[in-house]
């Protein structure tokens, strides 16, 4: 790292306080907003019949069994960085409408990735598959369990997209931008992995696109439109393009080289999935024996994670998302934002580039 990017020397608890403090209380006002709204759901569709509110639930559920909520959180960043008003609390739509698009995303990811576990808890499409065998009902219970969680990852979008309505109309063509480029972004995805691609160009764009845009940059930049500097969606977008490659690169490594308990599921995904992430395909480029192995063969997940860790796989992962960070840190140097923002901002990309879940 060089000494202009380093995480600020004050001590995290001290630097800060008061803007954090700020994004605290606007945070807590986005989970009572999110929680009473869902409620006030359960309770509409309840009285129409007790069966109505299942697709309800299995969003209520997975938000509540936690999260780390790190799209409102840059979203209303964004917001207090570019001179947004504490005490107006109209990001705070805004950042409701990203953590329902998270539990939507996450949703469907778990059916096209076959995953039996997220957040230490079954996975909707798993949850409900059991539910029908256990009641004995008829029809196949896998296409049941699936298709709970499609509706209900579909009416989580729908919710999102009601909470965006109620922010300013400035944030439209981002929102829709941010939603196109997640479902390609999710099309490539699987589509590399049928097709086992192996272009680390796609892989990088892949990555930026249904993780690191959604995630980091484009909350940014809504929180940046909402607070009426536009002039910073320059800055953001350099920021925020580096550490979402970065946070998707960590998500790699946590997958491959971690045991998943700690994230709360199942590691070793990707490689079942056959995923052509950042990590397979830079490690595939820069050693031909991975890759002829995961070409050619029809690679164990244990023995393939042996391979990466004797070409040191690892490690030139976490060298490229040393060089990652320090250019998303890079970006905001002299930028015009409010306050301790470029302090805050510079420990909240270590924060998510360097995380171990």
């Amino acid at each position: 790292m060089t000494a202009d990017v380093t995480v600020p020397h004050r001590s995290p608890t001290l630097a800060g306080a008061s803007i954090r403090d700020d994004r605290r209380r606007l945070l807590r006002t986005t989970e009572t907003r999110m929680r009473d709204f869902l409620a006030a759901e359960r309770t509409k569709w309840r009285r129409i019949d007790p069966r109505a509110c299942v697709p309800v639930d299995a969003v209520s559920d997975l938000l509540a069994a936690g999260g780390k909520r790190i799209r409102p959180t840059f979203c209303i960043s964004g917001y207090l960085a570019a001179g947004g008003l504490p005490e107006d609390e109209s990001v705070v739509s805004a950042a409701v409408a990203l953590e329902l698009l998270h539990a939507c995303a996450l949703i469907h990811d778990d059916v096209m990735d076959d995953s039996t576990q997220r957040r230490g808890r079954p996975t909707v499409h798993t949850k409900y598959s059991a539910g029908h065998r256990d009641f004995r009902w008829k029809g196949e219970a896998r296409r049941f369990g699936e298709s709970v969680a499609i509706l209900a990852g579909d009416l989580a979008l729908v919710y999102s997209d009601k909470f965006m309505a109620e922010a300013p109309p400035s944030v439209t063509a981002v929102w829709t931008e941010l939603r196109t480029e997640l479902i390609i972004g999710q099309y490539m995805d699987i589509g590399s992995a049928a097709e086992t691609s192996t272009d680390p160009e796609l892989a990088r764009w892949i990555a930026v696109a249904k993780s690191g845009r959604y995630t980091i940059l484009r909350p940014l930049v809504i929180g940046a439109v909402i607070a009426g500097q536009p002039e910073l969606v320059e800055t953001f977008t350099e920021y925020g393009t580096a550490l979402g490659e970065a946070f998707q690169l960590r998500d790699d490594v946590l997958d491959a080289f971690e045991n998943g308990q700690a994230a709360g599921k199942p590691a070793g995904l990707d490689f079942e999935q056959h995923k052509m992430s950042l990590l397979m395909t830079s490690a595939m480029s820069r050693h031909p024996e991975i890759a002829d192995y995961v070409l050619w063969d029809e690679p164990d997940s244990v023995e393939l994670r042996g391979m990466l860790d004797r070409f040191g796989v690892r490690a030139e992962a976490e060298e490229h998302i040393d060089i990652l960070v320090e250019r998303s840190c890079r970006a905001i140097n002299g930028a015009p934002l409010r306050g301790e923002w470029r302090d805050e901002l510079v420990l909240m990309a270590h924060q998510v580039a360097y995380r171990d879940r």
